[in-house]
């Protein structure tokens, strides 16, 4: 799934980030157009992970 995939399916990843992390909060995951690069660095300091981790957690739908 590539970032205009993940736009499109926005609401139904939100709900299964906030399942799997529930450290994350609806401030976090407010995804607004072109804040991708912030949404992710929102979520890589929620979760400890690398921005390449990040990246590949939503765009690999199976890791959720």
């Amino acid at each position: 799934m590539n970032l205009t995939e993940l736009k499109g399916n926005w609401n139904e990843m939100k709900g299964k980030l906030k399942q799997k992390y529930a450290q994350l909060t609806d401030d976090d995951l407010l995804f607004v157009e072109g804040k991708e690069d912030e949404l992710v660095g929102r979520i890589q300091t929620r979760l400890g992970k690398t921005k390449d981790e990040v990246h590949k957690m939503l765009t690999e739908d199976e890791d959720l």
